[in-house]
């Protein structure tokens, strides 16, 4: 259990929308896939032309998360969860951040067009500056454990979150502008970016417990040690070393726009421990990333 059982979270800004949810096993299938899925994921990229298409999926109106008014809520649907989670971590860096304003979360159902490109669990959770939106489908969650072995349990799926957030704070800050994204290699701006949103994204998670509703109830519990553990999964499985392995039995560094599997669970537990001021990237020479 991550959320307090009687922590009030039914103030959240997510919304839900699109219709006609892709079901993992249904259009979707194959390792080569899940790598243009991986590919996306974390990303404001749309690869999703490298994807099956279904006639099903359509981009609809926005409506409330139904039934998610309560911790209880939150740690029995992923949807919930999400969305709950979303009001700790925008306490977390107006704390941290003089200024932060929080971006829009939305919970897509099958899928929805955006600026960046269509949002689906075809994509995979994505940030988009251009409306300062975050995108994640739960169901994307589903498809990994189902398609790739990632354990995708309720901390890994925050840690994902928390990424894209931060993500958003680095857009918001200049980072973006100062470090272009875009480009590929070890040293990369891209994997720079990358690392450090893992960083701030362990920092929410080693302050996750902290941050309080209306009542005072802290909304999250403190991770345990196998929760952690997902969290580490989950970054492993998004590696570039561990990507390219397995979809093309090669690694080519020289292509990498999000570091290995090694780093990204380095610099999550860096942020885990210190906090996101251990988290400028772009300050270590790329031996040190």
């Amino acid at each position: 259990m991550t959320f307090n059982d009687n922590a009030r979270v039914g103030g959240h800004s997510a919304k839900r929308r699109g219709r006609g949810a892709a079901i993992a096993g249904g259009g979707v299938a194959g390792l080569g896939v899940i790598a243009v899925l991986l590919l996306n994921l974390f990303t404001g990229g749309d690869f999703s032309g490298f994807l099956p298409t279904d006639s099903g999926q359509a981009s609809g109106g926005e409506s409330e998360i139904a039934e998610c008014d309560t911790g209880a809520d939150a740690n029995a649907r992923d949807d919930c969860r999400l969305a709950a989670a979303t009001l700790a971590v925008d306490q977390y860096w107006e704390g941290e951040l003089r200024g932060y304003r929080p971006p829009t979360p939305i919970i897509v159902d099958g899928s929805t067009s955006t600026p960046c490109g269509t949002a689906s669990n075809q994509t995979g959770p994505f940030y988009c500056p251009a409306d300062e939106t975050v995108y994640i489908d739960p169901t994307f969650f589903s498809l990994l454990r189902e398609r790739f072995d990632a354990t995708g349990g309720p901390l890994a799926q925050l840690y994902v979150l928390a990424h894209e957030y931060a993500h958003h704070v680095q857009y918001i800050t200049g980072v973006f502008e100062q470090y272009p994204p875009g480009d590929s290699g070890p040293d990369s701006n891209g994997v720079r970016l990358e690392l450090q949103a893992d960083c701030l994204a362990g920092a929410w998670v080693g302050a996750m417990s902290e941050q309080v509703d209306e009542n005072g109830t802290p909304f999250l519990q403190a991770p345990t040690e196998a929760q952690i553990q997902d969290a580490l999964n989950a970054a492993a499985t998004v590696g570039d070393d561990h990507i390219q392995e397995v979809s093309t039995g090669r690694v080519s560094p020289e292509t990498w726009t999000h570091g290995s599997s090694e780093q990204r669970q380095g610099w999550f537990q860096t942020g885990y421990r210190e906090g996101p001021a251990a988290c400028d990237t772009f300050a270590v020479d790329g031996s040190q990333l």
